[in-house]
């Protein structure tokens, strides 16, 4: 083959491996260096992102179509919600824009009145807020179990398409949370963001749990009507539990029904607030700090009463404060298990199939993986394709 064929295949390989997929759960961007939209592909199944990653004053309203979300403190957090009225989260989940509970972040605000009880945790290894809500005034359908929202997805694009989320909660400044789960539906709803310094941040914020919902992958005493803020002990990462023999062992969505109940971490420091103190006054809410004795996990089994499915397959319970109360539906993609508090229990009726990216053989670390397997299979297939070519 010429010399200058051998240039030309190397010019178009260097040109496939610029222009290579990369997953949302790998891009990194400083709080300050946000571009205006993260996802920038064209030509794939799902269109392109719906809304854009550089918010502020200008973009904040009842319009704004921002997609970076916050997770601060318990009167600063955002939650995925839809943008327009009349779709169910697991139709759109790949759409939905950055709600707040309050103004700041070029987002829109929830309304008055939306959020009914929520209690936020810091751990040694994440940062949670998990509550109560009037998921209608979000434009969540009255009655939708809602699903899962996290930065992967079947295509690795992440739901939403290019969702990024911060907090100040770890240094004060801005810092992006790699890892993150939110569970909305029921009028209930859970926001984990792992700390991208711990060693376990994808394990704790698992994205292949997502028919399980917030009592099993985000356990805690949230109760309607309490707005509370503590400290805590970590759970214990989504799965994994001790068993009869002693051994700790990893339970798999899809493998029968979950042999244990996830423990509810012990939480200490709470402060408890009156909703009209965070949501009308502009209180700010100082944020807990976990004592040096607090644990990461104990992988252990717990008395705890979040009660959990007695069939993947069937009608299943989940609960997320210490009462005996539970939110069931049957399983579904992204639909999911909801927390209840002891006096309220909310039927569903999950309406779509398991979404393939959370499927249990799917690995959950996909942090720092580089391009992904399929976009180097294509690049390869380009090679041989060109070289051919020009031979």
């Amino acid at each position: 083959m010429p010399l200058s064929n051998y240039a030309l295949l190397g010019a178009l390989l260097s040109a496939s491996l610029a222009n290579a997929f990369t997953p949302l759960a790998d891009k990194r961007f400083a709080y300050n260096q946000i571009p205006y939209k993260v996802d920038t592909d064209v030509g794939l199944p799902r269109g392109t992102q719906l809304g854009y990653n550089q918010c502020n004053s200008t973009t904040e309203g009842p319009n704004s179509l921002c997609q970076t979300a916050v997770i601060n403190s318990l009167d600063d957090f955002c939650l995925w919600a839809p943008s327009e009225p009349g779709h169910t989260v697991g139709d759109i989940e790949g759409e939905m824009i950055a709600w707040c509970s309050k103004p700041g972040h070029g987002t829109r605000v929830m309304p008055k009145g939306t959020i009914t009880g929520v209690q936020f945790t810091r751990t040694p290894d994440y940062i949670q807020v998990v509550g109560f809500m009037d998921q209608t005034k979000i434009n969540m359908v009255a009655g939708d179990d809602g699903g899962e929202m996290d930065p992967h997805g079947a295509d690795r694009r992440g739901n939403p398409i290019g969702g990024l989320v911060y907090t100040n909660a770890w240094t004060g400044g801005y810092s992006q949370a790699v890892e993150w789960h939110n569970f909305n539906g029921a009028n209930m709803f859970c926001f984990k963001a792992c700390d991208p310094k711990g060693p376990k941040a994808a394990r704790y914020c698992e994205h292949i749990y997502d028919i399980m919902g917030c009592g099993f992958n985000a356990p805690s005493n949230a109760k309607e009507g309490v707005f509370e803020s503590c400290a805590s002990d970590s759970q214990d990462p989504p799965g994994q539990y001790v068993n009869a023999a002693g051994q700790t062992t990893t339970w798999r969505q899809g493998d029968g029904n979950p042999p244990y109940t996830p423990r509810i971490p012990s939480s200490s420091l709470c402060s408890t607030f009156a909703s009209t103190d965070i949501f009308d006054k502009a209180t700010n809410i100082p944020i807990p700090t976990p004592s040096a004795g607090s644990q990461s996990s104990s992988s252990s089994i717990s008395s705890g009463s979040s009660s959990l499915p007695t069939s993947v397959s069937t009608s299943h319970t989940s609960s997320v404060s210490s009462g005996s109360s539970s939110a069931s539906h049957s399983s579904s993609s992204g639909t999911s298990s909801r927390p209840a508090s002891s006096s309220t229990t909310a039927s569903t009726t999950p309406s779509r199939t398991q979404d393939s990216s959370n499927s249990p053989s799917e690995t959950s670390n996909n942090s720092g993986a580089g391009k992904s397997a399929t976009s180097l299979s294509m690049i390869a297939f380009t090679a041989l394709t060109l070289l051919y070519v020009v031979a």
